[in-house]
């Protein structure tokens, strides 16, 4: 068992698939809809659902300002904290912690 699953994080997927400037979308074991996201390098994990909506943020863009963007209404969230950067959202982005081990990358749970 590794560190980071005696730590409560589960395993959602592997780094070579989430090459820097991209974002990937994976379900955890519980079912729960996360957008990675690899941000010059920085991973991250947030919700894969806009809170406008309800769409996939995996399908939209990643802005290189360090905000993800939805393809559906072009609501706009800053991936460090998950505030709305630019409506039509009005409920920020729910985050999560990422651990990466070795070549293999984990997920806790939201952050606050």
């Amino acid at each position: 068992m590794t560190d980071a699953a005696r730590a409560g994080f589960v395993r959602v997927a592997a780094l070579r698939d989430v090459a820097e400037g991209t974002m990937l979308g994976v379900v955890t074991p519980a079912g729960e809809r996360i957008c990675l996201v690899n941000d010059g390098g920085e991973l991250r994990a947030v919700a894969d659902e806009c809170p406008h909506q309800g769409f996939a943020l995996s399908a939209g863009e990643l802005c290189g300002d360090g905000t993800i963007e939805c393809v559906w209404h072009g609501a706009r969230f800053d991936l460090r904290t998950g505030a709305v950067a630019r409506g039509p959202a009005e409920e920020e982005l729910p985050r999560y912690e990422v651990r990466v081990e070795g070549d293999e990358v984990y997920v806790g749970g939201r952050m606050r």
